[in-house]
């Protein structure tokens, strides 16, 4: 398996001076630029995205990126990401930021929560005309629970026609770049119920005759291969998705037929990973523009 450790110096603040890893309070208080348009894809109030689209006439690059927080509505997540958005907007990148019903908001868990990333997803092929948004060069992006949703975004086309969310045309994504995702729901169990609280059910439903292995359309590593590459990125520091989950699923991502690859923050946190003023950024966005063919800044 390849781990990529980037030199510390890229981590450091200016002067050389390392910067100290963000903390959830840090991470609370992100925000961004307002997005250009609020799109509604349900009736509840967590059925939406937000497009933010770059001056200039395109066609754009699109990065899809997906908030996290648990899963649950408790710890923010499409505000923060508005950070980010906003840096990526103003590269030349178009950003779909998705809101979804989580486990703890009427009709989210399976397979609600499950329905609304595959929607919000697929109305990006309605949108892409009047925004001149260029699919053919677009990326996936999630933080934590979002990396999770991210990854099975990605592998939609791999879910079996027997599952609720089984859909025949979903949009297809060559690259997802997961940022402290927690995306192996089986083998990572302890570890969610630890970092997050979240029991099995509240993410992935309960069995039945119809559907004896709840991981079989909820989990992406269950899916491989996927036919995608993905990115798996965590900070040095982070404790509630450590690098060794990265590199646990890039090892059955690889053994499987994937292309997949692990990159460490220096000095980051779960939270560096998301900031657009952290000096992690540079490597997450460097990751970004490559995986939609653009320039190195």
């Amino acid at each position: 398996m390849r781990t990529t450790l980037l030199a510390a110096a890229m981590a450091g603040s200016v002067g050389g001076a390392a910067a100290a890893p963000m903390s959830l309070q840090d991470y609370l208080a992100l925000s961004g630029p307002a997005p250009t348009r609020h799109v509604t894809y349900g009736a509840a109030p967590s059925q939406f995205a937000e497009l933010f689209q770059p001056a200039g006439d395109g066609p754009f690059p699109v990065a899809v990126i997906i908030h996290g927080g648990c899963w649950t509505k408790e710890f923010g997540g499409i505000t923060q990401m508005r950070n980010m958005a906003g840096d990526l907007a103003a590269q030349g990148i178009a950003v779909w930021n998705l809101e979804y019903r989580r486990y703890d908001e009427e009709g989210g868990g399976y397979p609600g929560m499950y329905h609304d990333v595959a929607t919000a997803m697929d109305r990006l092929r309605l949108l892409a005309p009047e925004h001149k948004l260029d699919l053919s060069r677009i990326v996936l992006v999630g933080h934590s629970a979002g990396g999770h949703l991210a990854q099975w975004a990605g592998a939609r086309a791999r879910l079996p026609r027997t599952s609720p969310l089984y859909v025949a045309d979903p949009l297809p994504v060559p690259v997802v770049i997961s940022l402290g995702g927690l995306a192996d729901l089986r083998n990572e169990e302890a570890l969610i119920k630890t970092s997050c609280d979240r029991d099995m059910a509240q993410l992935a439903g309960v069995a039945s005759a119809a559907r004896p292995d709840i991981f079989s359309d909820t989990s992406p590593a269950e899916m491989l291969p996927l036919g995608v590459r993905t990115v798996l990125i965590h900070g040095e520091h982070d404790t509630i998705a450590p690098l060794r989950v990265g590199q646990d699923y890039a090892r059955r991502a690889q053994a499987a037929g994937d292309a997949a690859e692990v990159v460490s923050l220096p000095g980051g946190s779960h939270y560096d990973e998301v900031a657009a003023t952290s000096p992690s950024w540079r490597i997450v966005s460097a990751h970004i523009r490559k995986a939609l063919g653009l320039q190195p800044r």
